[in-house]
């Protein structure tokens, strides 16, 4: 439950919309705070994690200056939400941005899974935009009938942007959760211009890296050095993701020699992963625990699918010894061989 709330309007002024600040936080009822607060934290279900950055020194991140003042001092909560709320209504450099309400919330003790693993409660603080409005009905009786009415307002199915940030780790930028659901065009605005964070170095990373520069290197070089079939490709992405199910620990050795075998072909992914790190401007790590959820969430990329033509798709899951391809007079084949027909 959250102990502190405040709105503000925030308008996009390259479209010569205006920034209406709030002067006082919200008083509402227990109901109202059970369904906000609801709202607000079912925008969370990703374990993946942010951190503030600053291209100088963190204290010059505004959003980052603004909560730890809070953390430190809770009288400072709707001075600190102008403050952001400015910020933000500056951070709209695209005429795309929609204009909403953004929403400061103070919460008291949630649950926060610290980087060892172990679960403990800590303070946070929401910052949540709402943009889109929804057309709803509203139904009020007149005389002896109803009239039907149709209006405008913000859905509480899905928050439009979202940060958590959990009063841990501030000397590193603090622990985030992050949420973009509304990006109208413009990718950088909640993440980059406005928040500026970036992705924690965890397990969760790690997994969703290492699976990321694999799938790269599958489906775009390995096809540049070597003679490598559509069901190569589809067999060698199907190891990978099942390396990683049965997997407790990625450990990098047992990974190439398990997976990609041959001397030549590790070789080249080791070279291919080197420059994926140096273009990216990051290091991933070749012994971690594996994040299942990261996996989960890589494993819709993996897709070993075969389309031939506008005819057939052939989705392979398992054994590529049951799979044949040649050539006669009709033209290319695949030949497939099973025990049972389901």
């Amino acid at each position: 439950m959250f102990s502190k709330i405040t709105v503000h309007r925030v308008g996009n002024k390259i479209n010569g919309e205006s920034l209406t600040l709030s002067q006082e936080e919200l008083q509402l009822d227990e109901e109202m705070k059970e369904l906000l607060g609801n709202y607000f934290i079912s925008a969370f279900k990703s374990e993946e994690q942010f951190q503030f950055y600053s291209d100088s020194y963190l204290v010059n991140n505004p959003v980052y200056s603004a909560v730890s003042e809070i953390f430190e001092d809770k009288a400072k909560f709707q001075w600190e939400s102008e403050n952001i709320a400015k910020h933000l209504f500056e951070a709209a450099e695209n005429p795309r941005v929609q204009a909403g309400e953004m929403f400061l919330v103070y919460f008291e003790g949630e649950i926060f899974e610290s980087a060892d693993g172990k679960s403990e409660k800590t303070d946070s603080i929401g910052i949540f935009k709402t943009e889109k409005r929804e057309g709803f009905l509203k139904i009020n009786p007149q005389d002896e009938s109803f009239e039907i009415e149709r209006d405008f307002g913000i859905s509480l199915s899905k928050i439009d942007k979202a940060a958590l940030i959990y009063n841990s780790e501030k000397e590193s930028g603090y622990v985030l959760s992050v949420v973009d659901n509304n990006k109208n065009g413009d990718m950088y605005y909640w993440f980059e211009d406005f928040l500026k964070v970036k992705q924690r170095d965890n397990e969760y990373f790690h997994t969703q890296e290492t699976l990321s520069v694999y799938k790269d290197f599958i489906t775009q070089k390995l096809p540049e050095e070597y003679e490598v079939s559509k069901a190569d490709q589809a067999d060698f992405l199907n190891k990978s993701i099942n390396f990683f199910k049965d997997k407790e620990e990625f450990k990098y050795d047992d990974f190439v020699k398990e997976v990609l075998v041959d001397d030549n072909v590790i070789e080249s992914f080791s070279n291919f992963k080197s420059d994926y790190e140096n273009d990216m401007q990051i290091s991933i790590s070749e012994d971690f625990p594996i994040n299942n959820q990261a996996v989960k969430k890589q494993q819709r990329h993996f897709k070993s699918i075969i389309k031939l033509d506008k005819n057939f798709h052939i989705y392979i899951h398992g054994d590529r010894d049951k799979l044949e391809t040649g050539q006669d007079d009709k033209g290319k084949y695949y030949r497939l061989y099973f025990e049972e027909e389901k």
